[in-house]
């Protein structure tokens, strides 16, 4: 099998470690829709879990899968299978070789041969009965099975004389025949499964064979059997408890088993046969539905009798079959709606308005929504409805506001005490205070709680909420027609058929006979009851007929089918339409009554007995008690007497049952156990009897046989039953077996000092039976895993045809197989209750998991318990007691464990242990065969002679072994092969021809709808159809998504080619008729049923606080994702979607970039892409994403200078967009409106190395912006929403200096007042002494005259001392007395670390430019910022001083205008108040201003609107300026006039925009220059970007002429590092390492060198120069990243 290793590229991964791949063709048939199917062997191979080598790998033949394939599926998975054409190879060209290997006269000698040798085999066994086998006779079998391994000569051996022959060999009594037998049987099935079916078949399908066989003769042959099936469905059921089967009921299951697979055979056959090809059509599809027929009634019975005999109908009749709700099962369930969640509490009242109408008055979740939308007012209050993020079902708020946006309700909760946004139906409205009252709403509030409930409120299937409107599948179900709804399905009626032909002859014919009748009196054979349609009035009168006419197994069988519990009794409503089913239903009923009576009056007759007080409860079964008692315990039983009751108890069961299970009551019962025993004992000499159901109630007897309480008498009696039983029918010997019979025997002797008769030899004979039971475990395990692989095959035509299952109880069988699924029985919760013997309020002391707590009891010595009642069915692994030796006389010495099916009948002992003084856990029970209802845990004596105990702990180990898991595994295996080979299928057709894509919406919601039918109408459980509904998915839709997303040859997808060219029709797609429409339409269906039906698995809980999605977190791009780990699905998708992205932007880059309407026409293509995006996808985060890195990922690809360009086109939108704004009105609300459009572009600058220039663009724009017009709010909400674009945060600190220049603005305000106080206050002091100077006058003239001159000397003496100081201050008080209307003056402090200030060359100088008034204010402020830089907190910080520019703008009044103008222009003009004309030349001189800045100002003062005029002259190169005269030319004399100069934009084609690309060159060949010193190791990197800053500050790198030709632009930022790192990753010059990401290395990167770059000046006649290469040498000056070498060199772009 290593050879077919060359064949793995068809491998299909089924699981873990598990793969599938195609070995054989095994035989072939035509399909129902015409096209030829072939039945390939998929062998499973096993993957070593230590490595991927070949060695690791291993083929079993013994697994696996039978799939029928058609010829496409093939094609695209098995090209093994295709010959040289193309075409499939066949199995008739396959074995045609090894047909013709032998010549014709040959094999008809052999022939001859073989005939000869039957014919003698058969005189010899007729001449040696009875004697020892001649050896000629076993030579002639021997010759005879040689003969039979040779494959051509099978037909001979299909003479029925061989099977005669062979009957005879395994009905003799002899060994070596019987043997010789099974090796000739062995040669013949040894061929193909076929010929193994067939002779297997013969054999048993023989009348009366089992009245020829005896009990190794069927053992023998059940051998066979299983030696035969082994290998056809190898299933291990290895943990689960499997019912003891006796070898004749086995023997009817091969039957049945064997019946079903050879009609199985005849229908995959029917369409081949030689003799099908001249037969008309409707000839084969009679012989097809008869066969159909057939074959699904006797799967019916297979079915009926294996459920019987696994006793699974016991559990259903006391469970009943449990219903799940109707939803999809591709969807994740809800935490809320979750198997194992108590379903919501209804609350006792809620508030609610009587004027608004709740959620369950509409028929969808749209309409509602739209109801809310037009209802819902500000201020009203609503609760939540649903789950959503941080908001749960309940919660009351305030509505606040709503928008366009997702979500749109903004609703300040209570519970949280914050707003947060939701969906429209998600709210109910309550209303305005006042409007609420208190009223009973518990179950629509129920109903709209628990999120995914189906009720009427909400329909499960086609309410879709706004916000997702495919949240919910696609998969719709389909509508049922009228008329059928009239009608029973065939399905329906095949089942109900199935028990009609269950009925005895007279009971069959009398319900033929009344179809007959109510269908129009047309003959009923069985093609037309085939295809009868069955009213739904008529089949339930008929389930109201069949119960009185069925037996008690048909009878249980008819409770738990479909029909029944649709149809039945309990379902009906109204009268009955066919009368005449009551008259044949009354007679059964009057007898039954008068039964009942009569056998109550038998009971008060009868003398008091020991079956008196037990048939007491039973009714009719109390009388055939007394009856059979009376008929057997008479001199000589009475067999006129007994065979009716025994005919009766086969029929009805029950009783007998209930009879032998009563041997497990209590032991006083001494007299009742036997009384039972000796019925039993003479039950057993009938044959009839035989077909009675011991084993079902084997376990009772057991259960007395072990218990340690039972009788002696009793004992002995129990065993001599057992003994008589066994050697009767040795199949219940092997039953003992199976039962531990043999230890229990064992331990009776041992007990009894073998005194008990006939012990010995029953526990002998149940020990020869060791290999008998091993061989019906065998045969149990293969009957039910070929059962099992049956219905997945049934299973898989069902997906393949699309044609219904109509087998009955294929719902039946399903649910048991599923048993256990949603319900899983933990390692802690395999009981349901504990009860102890004291203090029960210490009783959660023993589950508590804590070894600190103890349950203490109270009570005398031994009297203490605790009983554990356990789940139905589950076996325990292990139960153990955790105890204490500290605990000293409290601690548990002895401990006695009990079983029983009661608190009540606790009897058996299981086991007794005795607890050491150092013991800390102690193992009372491991690994039960049998599960016990309740068991108790007996202290019965304690350490030291104590009273009282104490127990720290229980621990019951034990999960429920179940069907499920063996099952699901075998579904889920089936179901990924099948789907895998069909979406490699439908990939190879899209890979052909992509417009097939278009249909695989369709193709998928087919399939996906025929397993939601399918699980919602034959999985009962959750769990199972949760776990078919991701198989399905993940093995359909999973390679799909990754075959139609991966790039072909062109490195274009499937899907992504789809995408494009929905995208390129969408304009056209607007008109409904069209066919772009209908296209779009597809395109979209495919999308939604991609992305929304995916099951996810739920996210782990996560400790943190979650964070808000939507409208409810930042607009950070970077932190979008979908909820839970995203899948391969989403994956592929998104990248396919960005990848279309990327094209899309690039290919409108290419053609759009030098247009100047670039901006406006990209933010409409973005916009039309998000739309797209949301068309296709939904609101999921992941597409947005995937959008905005397909955008920049775009972006990524532009040359430098071409980025460069883009970049500064956005900054002078946003700038142009936002002056625009300050018109108001309309224009200034579109502008608004732009802006926005614009903005939410923009973000994808965020995290690119294009945000750097970006930033230096819109740095500059917004310095000018800033100075000229002044700030504005929208400047803040711009940066908050724009913020992440800004990698230096420069813009937000030019409006952070803003508002600090405010603050300085106020402490000067502040400071001035101060100062005027301060003169004052001086001027004040100075009156008064002047006037103390004046009161002195009184005195001599002569004295006052030489004081005055005194004083005047002195004030003189005065003035000069001050002199200095009042010269210092002179500039800044010369215009605190100014007598006109002082101008108020602002002072912007800008620091030059994040306002382009270098770009302005020129400083202003106040004292020659500026006039005295606004000279002082200057130099009073420039005193307050030095003095409050004097600080102590600020003394350590370096000094800043002021340093007066020409940037600013003013306000100057002109007659009744009010000029707008910047401060050259106020300048200039204040200059002119003193001047009439001034020459420009002289102005240049003045200011010290270039040319080219004083021109800019001048030209607005000039033009129409402003108040100059230029005349130019010869004597003044640059002309004269003088005021204009009014009257020259009219202009408006009132209101404001701006006359400030224009914003000039850059260029980044310019000297600017080529020094940031040299600055990012230069900064690139440090990078790679420090990566390269530390080789593969690499740096972290902050290290890098910290070496990288210091060695472009210290040098000698970079190079002073370039630092020179560098400019202005020569600084750099840890922001500029990190960009170009960026970079450098994109270009995969450096890299990452896997397991430290933070850690950069060097990697060689693949250069591609163009010839030339598209020129960035559209007017330039051809391209740019070429790329040129520099090498740079730079020597170490003690630079960190400098290696050992004196010099290095290293190269770089220009």
């Amino acid at each position: 099998m290593v050879g077919e290793l060359r064949y793995r590229e068809f491998r299909v991964p089924l699981g873990p470690g598990l793969h599938a791949y195609p070995d054989e063709l095994i035989r072939q048939r035509v399909g129902h829709d015409g096209h030829p199917e072939y039945q390939i062997r998929w062998l499973i191979l096993r993957r070593g879990d230590d490595g991927e080598g070949g060695s690791n790998q291993v083929d079993c033949k013994a697994e696996h899968i039978l799939l029928w394939m058609s010829n496409d599926e093939i094609y695209a998975n098995c090209h093994k299978m295709l010959g040289e054409d193309g075409q499939v190879i066949g199995p008739s060209q396959e074995t045609a070789g090894e047909a013709g290997a032998l010549d014709k006269s040959v094999l008809g000698e052999m022939e001859t041969d073989v005939k000869s040798l039957i014919q003698r085999a058969l005189r010899q066994l007729e001449e040696c009965e009875g004697t020892i086998p001649p050896a000629p006779l076993l030579h002639t079998v021997h010759v005879l099975s040689a003969y039979a391994s040779i494959e051509p000569l099978t037909g001979v051996f299909k003479d029925p004389r061989v099977l005669d022959l062979l009957m005879h060999m395994l009905s003799s009594p002899d060994y070596q025949i019987r043997w010789s037998a099974g090796r000739m049987i062995q040669a013949l099935a040894s061929h193909d499964a076929g010929t193994r079916t067939q002779i297997l078949l013969s054999l048993s399908q023989q009348e009366a064979i089992e009245k020829h066989l005896d009990f190794d003769s069927r053992c023998a042959l059940l051998a066979l059997f299983a030696q035969a099936t082994l290998s056809e469905h190898p299933m291990s059921f290895e943990g689960i408890q499997l019912p003891q089967v006796p070898g004749r009921l086995l023997f009817s299951l091969v039957k049945r088993y064997l019946h079903v697979t050879s009609l199985l055979d005849q229908l995959n056959d029917s369409a081949v046969e030689p003799g099908a090809q001249s037969a008309t059509p409707e000839e084969l599809s009679g012989e097809r539905g008869r066969l159909e027929l057939e074959f699904s009634m006797a799967m019916g019975t297979l079915i009926s009798e294996l459920v019987q005999a696994m006793r699974w109908d016991w559990a259903s009749s006391r469970q009943g079959p449990s219903a799940r709700p109707s939803c999809s099962i591709f969807q994740p369930q809800l935490a809320d709606a979750g198997p194992g969640h108590p379903p919501a509490q209804a609350l006792p009242s809620l508030r609610r308005s009587r004027r608004f109408r709740p959620r369950s008055e509409f028929a969808s979740g749209n309409t509602y929504a739209l109801y809310v939308r037009d209802a819902l007012q500000p201020g009203m209050r609503v609760r939540m409805l649903d789950d959503y993020e941080e908001i749960g079902a309940g919660d009351e708020g305030e509505f606040r506001q709503s928008n366009s946006g997702v979500p749109p309700v903004q609703v300040l909760w209570e519970s949280t005490g914050r707003t947060y946004w939701v969906h429209w139906h998600m709210l109910e409205i309550l209303g305005f205070e006042e409007d609420i009252e208190d009223v009973v709403e518990a179950d629509e509030y129920q109903g709209a709680a628990v999120s995914g409930a189906v009720g009427v409120a909400l329909p499960s299937w086609r309410w879709k909420p706004m916000a997702e409107l495919y949240a919910v599948p696609c998969v719709l179900p389909e509508d049922e027609d009228a008329e059928e709804s009239e009608h029973l399905s065939q399905a329906e009626w095949w089942e109900l058929l199935f028990f009609i032909k269950k009925l005895d002859g007279p009971d069959h014919q009398e319900v033929l006979q009344i179809l007959q009748e109510n269908l129009d009196g047309e003959i009923l054979d069985d093609e037309i009851l085939a295809e009868l349609a069955m009213p739904m009035e008529l089949a339930q009168d008929l389930l109201l007929a069949l119960p009185q006419r069925l037996d008690d197994s048909a009878l249980r069988d008819l409770l738990n089918c479909h029909v029944y519990r649709k149809y039945g009794p309990e379902a009906l409503a109204g009268q009955l339409a066919y009368p005449s089913l009551l008259e044949a239903q009354a007679q059964p009923q009057e007898s039954a009554d008068a039964a009942r009576v009569e056998a109550k009056e038998a009971l008060t007759q009868c003398p008091n007995t020991p079956l008196q007080h037990l048939v007491e409860g039973y009714g009719l079964a109390g009388k055939i008690f007394l009856d059979l008692e009376q008929a057997l315990s008479s001199e000589g039983p009475r067999e006129s007497e007994v065979k009716p009751l025994l005919l009766q108890l086969q029929r009805q069961p029950q009783p007998f049952l209930a009879l032998m299970r009563s041997l497990d009551t209590s032991v006083a019962n001494k007299a009742l156990h036997l009384a039972i025993l000796r019925i039993l004992m003479r039950l057993v000499d009938f044959p009839e009897a035989l077909l009675l159901p011991w084993h079902e109630a084997m376990d009772a007897c057991m259960a007395c046989l072990r218990s340690p309480d039972t009788d002696r008498e009793v004992l002995q009696e129990l065993i001599l039953f057992l003994h008589h039983l066994a050697s009767v029918s040795r199949d219940y010997a092997v039953v003992l077996n199976q039962l531990g019979a043999r230890d229990a025997i064992s331990k009776a002797l041992e007990k009894h000092l073998g005194k008990l008769e006939l012990a010995q030899e029953l526990r002998d004979m149940v020990f020869k039976c060791e290999k008998h039971a091993h061989l019906y475990r065998k045969l149990t395990t293969n009957i039910l895993g070929g059962c099992i692989q049956m219905v997945l095959g049934q299973i898989e035509d069902h997906r393949r045809t699309h044609r219904p299952i109509n087998i009955p109880f294929f719902d039946v069988f399903l649910r048991y197989l599923c048993q256990g699924s949603s319900v899983e029985v933990k390692e802690d919760k395999c009981w349901e209750k504990v009860e102890v013997s004291s203090n029960p309020h210490r009783a959660s002391k023993l589950t508590d998991r804590n070894p600190k707590t103890y349950w203490e009891s109270s009570g005398s010595a031994g009297s203490h318990y605790i009983t554990l009642h356990m789940h139905q069915g589950v076996l325990v692994r292990q139960l153990a007691l955790l105890v204490a030796g500290e605990d000293s006389s409290y601690m548990p010495a002895r401990v006695v464990v009990f079983g029983g099916d009661s608190a009540t009948s606790l009897n058996t002992e299981l086991n007794s242990v005795n607890v050491m003084p150092s013991a800390s856990r102690v193992v009372l029970l491991e690994n039960l065969n049998r599960s016990w209802p309740v068991i108790q845990i007996r202290i019965k004596r304690c350490q030291q002679g104590g009273i009282d105990t104490r127990i720290r702990g229980l621990e019951v180990l034990g999960p429920k072994p179940t069907f499920w898991p063996v099952f699901r595994e075998q579904l889920c295996r089936h179901t990924r092969l099948f789907y895998m080979v069909r979406a490699q299928a439908w990939s190879q057709d899209i890979a052909e021809d992509r417009r097939s894509l278009l249909h695989l919406s369709s193709r998928l919601n087919g399939a996906l709808r025929q397993e939601q039918n399918f699980a919602d109408r034959f999985l009962p459980d959750s769990e199972a159809a949760r776990a078919l509904g991701k198989t399905c998915w993940e093995a359909l839709v999973s390679p799909l998504v990754q075959n139609i997303t991966s790039p072909d040859e062109d490195g274009v997808s499937p899907l992504g080619w789809l995408l494009d060219q929905y995208l390129e029709c969408r304009e056209a797609a607007h008109n409904p008729q069209s066919r772009a429409a209908a296209f779009s339409s597809r395109v979209r269906r495919l999308t939604h049923l991609l992305v929304h039906v995916e099951p996810c698995e739920a996210a782990p809980p996560v400790v943190a606080a979650p964070r808000p999605k939507g409208r409810n977190r930042s607009h950070d791009w970077s932190s979008l994702a979908t909820r839970g780990l995203p899948s391969s699905i989403m994956r592929n998708l998104t990248r396919c979607w960005r990848a279309v992205v990327e094209e899309q932007v690039n290919s409108f880059l290419t053609s759009r970039w030098r247009d100047d309407d670039f901006v406006p026409r990209y933010c409409e293509h973005f916009s039309n892409l998000q739309k797209s995006s949301s068309e296709l996808f939904g609101p999921r985060a992941a597409f947005l994403l995937a959008l905005q890195n397909g955008c920049a990922g775009a972006l990524l690809k532009l040359p430098f200078l071409r980025a460069a360009h883009v970049s500064e086109q956005f900054a002078r939108h946003i700038d142009q967009r936002i002056q625009g704004s300050r018109i108001g009105g309309a224009r200034g609300m579109e502008m608004l409106a732009q802006l926005q459009r614009c903005l939410e572009t923009v973000l994808i600058f965020s995290g690119l190395e294009t945000a750097t220039t970006f930033e230096h663009y819109y740095q500059h724009y917004m310095a000018d912006r800033l100075l000229s017009v002044g700030s504005s709010w929208l400047e803040g909400a711009v940066l908050e929403q724009i913020g992440p674009c800004f990698p230096n945060r420069l813009p937000q600190q030019m409006l952070l200096s803003l508002s600090t220049s405010e603050e300085l603005q106020r402490q000067f305000h502040v400071y001035q007042l101060q100062r005027l106080d301060q003169e004052l206050l001086k001027l004040e002091d100075t009156e008064k002494r002047i006037q103390v100077s004046h009161e002195a006058s009184g005195r001599g003239h002569e004295r006052g005259t030489r004081e005055e001159a005194e004083l005047e000397a002195g004030a003189a003496s005065a003035a000069g001392g001050a002199g200095e100081e009042a010269a210092a201050e002179e500039d800044e008080n010369e215009d605190l007395y100014y007598e006109g209307a002082m101008p108020e003056v602002s002072v912007l402090v800008l620091s030059p670390r994040c306002w382009p200030t270098a770009s302005i060359c020129h400083t202003l100088n106040p004292r020659t430019c500026l006039p005295a008034y606004l000279r002082g204010t200057l130099n009073r402020y420039s005193n307050f910022y030095n003095k409050s830089q004097s600080y102590p907190a600020l003394e350590q910080a370096p000094q800043r001083r002021l340093q007066w520019t020409w940037l600013g703008r003013a306000e100057l009044q002109f007659g009744d205008q009010t000029l707008h103008v910047s401060t050259v222009q106020m300048w200039l003009l204040l200059h002119l108040n003193e001047l009439k004309a001034v020459s420009v030349e002289s102005l240049l001189a003045l200011s010290g201003l270039s040319p080219d800045m004083l021109n800019q100002a001048v030209g607005p003062l000039t033009s129409s609107r402003g108040p100059l005029d230029l005349h130019e002259t010869k004597d003044a190169p640059g002309g004269v300026l003088k005021i204009r005269d009014g009257s020259e030319e009219p202009r408006p004399r009132r209101g404001n006039v701006w006359l400030i100069p224009a914003q000039t934009y850059l260029k980044a084609e310019d000297e600017e925009g080529r020094n940031l690309e040299k600055r990012r060159n230069l900064l690139s060949c440090l990078i790679v220059r420090i990566l390269k010193a530390h080789g593969d190791e690499g740096l972290h990197i902050d290290q890098l970007v910290c070496r990288v800053l210091e060695a472009w500050q210290k040098g000698p790198c970079p190079p002073r002429g370039l630092v020179s030709s560098l400019g202005r632009g020569s600084t750099c930022s840890s922001a500029d590092v990190l960009s170009c790192v960026l970079h450098l990753l994109g270009k995969g010059t450096v890299r990452r390492q896997d397991d430290r990401p933070q850690m950069l290395s060097y990697a060689v990167p693949v250069t591609v060198m163009e010839p030339h770059t598209e020129s960035l000046n559209p007017g330039s006649s051809g391209p740019n120069p070429p790329l040129t290469f520099h090498t740079l040498q730079i020597r170490s000056r003690g630079v960190p990243y400098a290696s050992c070498t004196s010099t290095q060199s290293f190269s770089t772009f220009r």
